[in-house]
This record gives C-alpha cells, structure tokens and sequence, in this order.
C-alpha cells in the first residue's frame, strides 16, 4: 500500500483530518521510470568519476578539487532522492514489503557507489600536511573550508581504501542491518488496546502513548504496561541487537584507533570532551530540580508520582482537543507572530503536503524531519489531537524551516548541521508555540497550567532524561571493552541511573527496567542524546535573547540557521546569537531558566 497523496493540492483533507504526505516531488511511484533511470545515470557518474582521477588527487590544483567536490555533490544529491523515496513511503508504513525491499535496494546500490567513490576522501587525508593547507587557504575551496578542516580532523583514523570499502560492505549485513532489523521488528508488533472512561479504544504505539496525558490513573498504567509489555516479551532480542551494535563500534574504534565510542562520537558531533563534560556534570548536579518539581507534582495531585504518571494533567479540569486544522492554524499564527517570511515558509508543507500526521498501523513511532537536499523536508508524526501532538508538529516544522534556510545558501557538502545547532530551531519553535497558547490561554487557568507543567516537563526531559540517556551509553559502550553483554545487564544499568535521577520523589514501576529498547538514539546514534541537552541549553540562551531585544534578533538568527555545517558552531553561535556554550555560565542560565518556573509554579499552588 502506498501512502503519498496523489491529489491536486487544492484539494485539502476533511477538515481536522491530519493528512498524508505527496512524495511526487521525488518520484510518482514505484514504477516512475525516473527510478531506474537516475540510479543508472548514477553509477556512470561513479565510474567516469572514479577512472578520471583515481590516484591522482594530490596533482589536482585547488580549482579542480573544487569542480571534483562539486560533482561528488550532485552525486550525492541525487543518490539521496533515491533512498529517500523508498524510506519515506517506509515509514509510513513499515510493513510495506515493496517499500522494505526499494528501501534495501536503494542502501546496497548507494554502498557500492560510495565504495566507488571512496578513493577520493581517503587520497585527501592522505595529502601531506604542506598540500593540506594550501587546499585550506586556497580562495576557490574557500565555500569549502570548514568541510575541510574536519576531514583534517579525521585522517589519522582513515584505513586503505580495501578496508574502508569492506567496512561499507559489512554494514549492509552488520551493524545496519541490526538497526533495521530492530525496526521491522517494532513496526510488526500489536499492542493490548485500552479503552479510557468514555474513550474510544487505543492500540497502536502512538494512540497508546497519548494516554499518558489521560486524566485516569487506570487508562495511563495500563496504556504504560500495554507498551512495556511488548519490550519485555522481546527484551532479549534487543538486548542482543544492543549488544551486536555496540560491540562493532569497538572493533571499529580498535581498527581506526579511536580510544572510544564516545571520542569518535564527539569529533562527528564537532564537540570538545570538556564541554561534554560539563553539560553531564552540570544536569548531575542539579537532578534535585527534576525531583522537585515531581514531588510537587505528587502533592498537587494528591498521590504519589510512578513512572507511568510522569505526563499526567495537574487537575481533572479538562482540556478540549486540538484537531489538526486548528493546530495548524495555531503553530502558523506562533510563527508569523516571530516572523511573517518565516511564516510563509512553513506554510509551504501544508499546502503542498510535505507532511504525514496520520495515525495508522504499522507507520514507524516517534517523529521526524528528513531533509532531501535539493529539494525540502518531510517531516512524518502521529497526530492525535492533543497538545502535545502540536508541539511535536511545532518541533519538527522547526527542523523544516532550518533545513529551507540551509538549502537557500549551502552547497550539499555544507548542508548538515552538527547536532547541538540542528536542534535549535526545533526547540525555539516550540518556545514560539508556548508563548503564543498561554497569551490565547491568558483566562483559561486550566490550559494555562497544562501549557506550563508541559514546558517544564518537557525541559527536565531534555535536560535530565536525555543526559540520564547518555549516561547509560556511557556505561554500556565502557562494559563492551570488557566484552558481551545481554539484555538484563541494561535493565539493571538504567533502572539505576534512572532511580538516581528520580530518587524518592518517583516509584519506578517494574516495566520501566525495559524502556530504553524504546529509544532508538542508542541503536543508531550513540551518544546523540546528549545534544538534545546540550541544544536545549542553546536554545533556551536564544530564546532569552530574542525576548530581551525582540525584532533585532532575527538577522542573525536566520543566518544562525543558513550556515548549517559550513563553520565551527561553536564560533557561529558566538558569532550570530552571542550564545557560548563552553562558558559554564551558560549552562547554569539554563538551569535557573527552570528553576525560575519552578519557583512561579509552585507560587501560583500555594506551595
């Protein structure tokens, strides 16, 4: 079954129905000719590139290394319409077997392209140092720059060009393949349906996790043990996928000679150990802010707080759904509100269905933004009517807008941003979104409460789930030097770290030893969710800004978002925002950011 819009984009879905995305401006179908014809074009692009300068990279002038970056750019353009077409419809949909099979197609062709094309990285870290830097000083690479400083960055752990392209070979069955296996896995998987008090029943991933803002005590433990009790009966599975992932990146790092997982996350993340350091150490210190605000909590609903009420409403007042035209019709009301150009940018995914909301069984949990250079984003959720289905719509519009202003100015090469400044404008946009519902909310005390408790919620999340996340990596990546481990040596780790965190001011149910093999972060990107902390941390420092000097911040944060990843981040966000992440100020202004809703919060109760 195909799920892309074929219709006239005047035709718009029934009113409050969230819609399917339209991916023609890709291909029309399985059967576009275009398919084969692109990746056929492809690989003669490859072979004409491969015996035209295979082995002469280091007599190429600096003109030419440019006419070769721009090539390999087109390249890899096109190959990312290609698999993004197949994974988008996936996605959607993960028990479309025709997708699965595109989709697998579609990796192992462009893992020999990129074998083919491999010598060219490789012969330039392999340049002595004298030529390096001529490339790097030379004024035609200058659009180029920064790329090639972090390719300088990286060429002591290059291996041959056999042993690179071995590593490409293997990952179709190895490591990438676990992770797929995981998600095909998850996507076949039905979940015990529960039904609320006057409710309609729930029963896929994304209907059930709603349920964890249900009013009803009963409704939230049973949609909670509904998911949980999927990741028991398969905790050894993935236990065992966990383990084959992270045991490669050892041998990876043996065969490179990174010293860790960890140190080769944080040189691609572009981020120096001493402020990794200290964004751990900064939300360790302060986890008495995350058990604060959970015993206030407690008291103000008058029972202890488990792991499965950690999202429920302050109060039975009850607030109304928010069907998907009207939260549309909000977010973009937030955003002209910040900026009308920004606005109109964003209208674009609706009118031209660049966006798939729709519940439905099978399509891949969670949320996202995939940017198809040269062309948009496609951001993919589940919208069920809620608030926090709207700010998660609000977060991915964010990394829609980022990538539109990236693929305004920067070349393919230059395109992705490193993941602290990726999600400024996720969150920033639902700082937007939260100050714009509590001005509509400003008589409506019960929407007022649950505007505020889900912003701190959400950024005691960020800052201290996610940290708590990596600390868990941490551990397993440090216990696979040893040696293999299964799945109950990670239920124990996270229950620890996690009852840590918690203390005495959350019961953490049993079910909840197995909730990290619903975290997908740690399969596919270790290490990546520090950075949600660390970009919460930016973010929260610009919006604070852009409420200090209003109008004026917005030149340089849209240049913020056009650099994407062709300077230092660090420097660009000094730069553009004045924000500096290695200052541990800056960390500790995040920190007395909650706080400070902490302290209003606990006023307006009386506490």
């Amino acid at each position: 079954m195909q799920y892309w819009n074929k219709t006239a984009l005047s035709e718009s879905p029934a009113p409050g129905l969230a819609p399917a995305w339209d991916l023609c401006d890709l291909y029309s179908g399985f059967e576009d000719p275009r398919l084969a014809q692109d990746l056929e074009q492809l690989q003669q692009d490859a072979n004409v590139f491969r015996d035209r300068y295979r082995t002469q990279v280091s007599n190429l002038t600096p003109a030419e290394i440019a006419d070769c970056f721009n090539s390999l750019e087109a390249m890899g353009e096109r190959s990312g319409y290609l698999y993004a077409f197949p994974g988008l419809i996936f996605s959607a949909n993960t028990q479309d077997q025709e997708a699965k099979q595109a989709m697998d197609q579609a990796m192992e062709a462009s893992t020999q392209i990129q074998n083919q094309l491999l010598f060219f990285d490789l012969e330039l870290k392999a340049l002595d140092a004298e030529k390096f830097d001529q490339l790097l000083r030379s004024p035609e690479l200058q659009p180029y720059q920064h790329y090639l400083s972090e390719i300088s960055k990286s060429r002591p752990y290059a291996l041959p060009e056999v042993v690179e392209q071995t590593r490409n070979q293997d990952s179709l069955t190895g490591r990438e393949a676990f992770i797929q296996l995981r998600s095909v896995h998850l996507g076949e998987q039905t979940y015990t349906p529960v039904t609320p008090p006057n409710g309609q029943p729930a029963s896929t991933e994304a209907e059930l996790g709603a349920l964890a803002f249900h009013p009803d005590r009963d409704t939230r433990t049973a949609a909670y043990q509904s998911v949980r009790s999927v990741m028991k009966t398969h905790n050894s599975l993935y236990g065992y996928i966990l383990n084959a992932v992270t045991q490669d990146h050892k041998l990876e790092n043996q065969m490179r000679g990174y010293g860790s997982t960890l140190e080769k996350q944080l040189l691609s993340d572009q981020v120096s150990k001493p402020v990794f350091e200290a964004i751990m150490a900064g939300m360790e210190a302060r986890s008495d802010l995350f058990q604060r605000y959970y015993r206030l909590k407690g008291q103000a609903i008058g029972q202890p707080i488990r792991s499965a009420d950690l999202y429920a409403p302050w109060s039975l007042d009850p607030v109304p759904p928010i069907p998907y035209d009207q939260g549309v019709k909000t977010l973009m009301a937030a955003i002209e509100q910040f900026d009308v150009n920004y606005a109109r940018r964003a209208e674009e995914f609706f009118l031209k269905n660049w966006v798939d909301a729709t519940v439905r069984p099978g399509k891949r949990g969670g949320a996202f933004c995939w940017y198809v250079h040269g062309k948009h984003s496609y951001l993919l959720q589940s919208y069920t009517e809620d608030y926090s289905s709207l700010f998660t719509l609000a977060h991915e519009m964010g990394h829609g807008l980022h990538f539109a202003w990236i693929g305004d100015r920067q070349s393919y090469f230059n395109s992705m941003p490193p993941m602290v400044s990726a999600e400024i404008a996720s969150t920033f946009n639902e700082l937007l979104l939260l100050d714009y519902l509590l001005q509509q909310a400003e008589n409506d005390k019960a929407l007022t409460k649950t505007l505020l408790t889900r912003q701190l919620e959400d950024h005691l999340s960020l800052l201290f789930r996610q940290s708590t996340i990596s600390r868990l990596e941490l551990r397993i990546h440090d216990r696979a030097k040893q040696g293999s481990f299964d799945a109950s040596f990670v239920n124990q780790t996270w229950m620890e770290l996690y009852q840590n965190l918690c203390g005495d001011a959350i019961e953490l149910l049993p079910e909840h030893q197995y909730d990290w093999a619903r975290i997908g972060h740690i399969f596919f990107k270790p290490f990546y969710c520090y950075q949600y902390t660390a970009s919460n941390i930016v973010s929260l420092a610009c919006y604070e800004k852009y409420l200090e000097v209003g109008k004026d911040f917005i030149p340089g944060y849209l240049d913020l978002l056009s650099i994407g990843g062709s300077m230092n981040q660090m420097e660009a966000l000094k730069k553009y925002v004045g924000v500096d992440l290695e200052n541990t100020a800056t960390i500790t202004g995040a920190l007395g950011y909650v706080e400070r809703l902490i302290d209003r919060l606990e006023a307006s109760i009386g506490g």
